[in-house]
């Protein structure tokens, strides 16, 4: 990652906007419309706002569809940083996180609770006649760091468009009520309510 082009975060304020992007439940191997539901937040205190858009299960339009979201959401001129929730969406839809910083001049923190098995997921992207396509997608997200998040458990992260120490301040200052700052486990609940009536857990 070239550095330079990083986004430079002065001062990271207690109410900076993040857009936190997670799918809803789906039938495995469907190719069938999956939702994406995105939420807006001020850290991880205060709900602004949720969009929602579509991807195909299973198919290629994630990064395109994402990019379209942030581009026409009204929000997007106030905020800081977009996290995902991993970067494979309604199945083995890839996101390619370099693409939707550069389209969207958005820096990208991808959050994951555990450390990804990238020999399955080669394997299983090899199902695809265009696996080799998604897996340059997988291997355009980067170097995977761990986050010690005080007495919650560690998470682990990728990032494009910003510095590493900026991204694991905006991940703690974020995860206010627990590992998974709120941006994304609010996209969570919200998605499983609206797809199973009632969301289940906590994210």
């Amino acid at each position: 990652m070239n550095e330079n082009i990083n986004k430079k975060f002065r001062n990271i304020k207690g109410e900076i906007r993040i857009l936190g992007v997670d799918d809803a439940p789906f039938t495995p191997h469907t190719t069938q419309p999956v939702m994406l539901i995105a939420t807006v937040f001020r850290a991880g205190n205060w709900l602004d706002g949720v969009i929602r858009t579509y991807i195909a299960g299973d198919g290629r339009n994630s990064t395109y569809q994402i990019i379209c979201m942030v581009n026409s959401t009204r929000h997007k001129d106030q905020l800081g940083v977009m996290m995902l929730d991993g970067i494979t969406f309604g199945g083995f839809n890839v996101a390619n996180i370099r693409e939707i910083f550069e389209a969207t001049g958005i820096p990208v923190i991808v959050v994951m609770r555990k450390y990804p098995n990238l020999i399955k997921i080669e394997q299983a992207l090899k199902r695809f006649p265009d696996w080799k396509d998604r897996w340059n997608d997988v291997l355009d997200a980067g170097e995977i760091y761990k986050i010690k998040n005080g007495n919650k458990e560690d998470i682990y992260i990728q990032i494009c468009g910003i510095d590493l120490e900026d991204a694991e301040t905006i991940v703690r200052l974020s995860a206010t009520r627990s590992a998974i700052p709120e941006p994304l486990r609010a996209a969570h609940i919200i998605a499983a309510g609206v797809i199973t009536g009632e969301s289940k857990g906590n994210a």
